[in-house]
């Protein structure tokens, strides 16, 4: 199977080109193709330049976002994290950005009745209100179009001549979609997922609250 999947992020953080009032999610786009032996060709992306998850990990950790994630309403490069609230992510590739996730909006919010633009509950600063997020999901039977073998020896073909095409001056490696995020999943079934003191703290503090365990980690 193949499947593309598209959503409505439920807080928004993006305006319409140009304009100032926060009616776009960073509506998320991911695209997963099956392979034979080469690990999948997953893309998974925000329409923003970043991820605002990405934006909240910055600020958890202490460290302060790259130029050209945000701007305040000034139009002005914000890079403190935790002053996100004055400004608004950017969209990637500027115009076509927006449009992009004004279509994935519309194909996965709008078209099943769910929230978009103002009527989008913003969880991180509503708890209890229902958000009504909206996805959309498209899956492909490869059966469909031939011999699914084929199809998956093919894409491992495709990958390994595009990590093996010639490279850029000072480019150690060409990597394909999802190829970081996989080896990073198969170093932390061996060695475990880092956590932030940060959020550990965080996590024990509410641990204490609910009268349940603390987090356990290891040094």
């Amino acid at each position: 199977m193949l499947g593309l999947y598209f959503a409505v992020g439920n807080a928004n953080h993006l305006p319409p080109w140009g304009g100032m009032d926060m009616l776009l999610s960073t509506n998320p786009i991911s695209a997963s193709f099956p392979t034979d032996k080469e690990p999948p060709i997953v893309l998974d992306m925000a329409t923003t330049v970043a991820a605002y998850g990405k934006v909240k990990a910055k600020a958890k950790r202490g460290e302060m976002m790259p130029e050209g994630w945000m701007v305040d309403r000034q139009g002005q490069p914000l890079l403190d994290p935790n002053r996100a609230g004055e400004g608004f992510l950017l969209p990637i590739g500027e115009h076509k950005g927006y449009g992009l996730a004004l279509m994935v909006g519309l194909l996965a919010g709008t078209l099943g009745g769910a929230a978009m633009g103002k009527d989008v509950i913003d969880f991180n600063a509503d708890h209890l209100t229902v958000t009504n997020t909206g996805q959309s999901i498209l899956v492909i039977d490869l059966a469909a179009f031939g011999d699914p073998a084929v199809f998956k020896q093919a894409v491992d073909q495709l990958s390994k001549d595009i990590k093996q095409s010639q490279r850029l001056p000072g480019v150690e490696r060409i990597w394909l979609p999802g190829e970081q995020s996989h080896n990073k999943r198969v170093q932390a079934q061996e060695l475990g997922i880092p956590v932030s003191s940060v959020l550990v703290n965080e996590l024990n503090a509410l641990a204490d609250q609910l009268g349940i365990k603390p987090v356990v980690t290891k040094a």
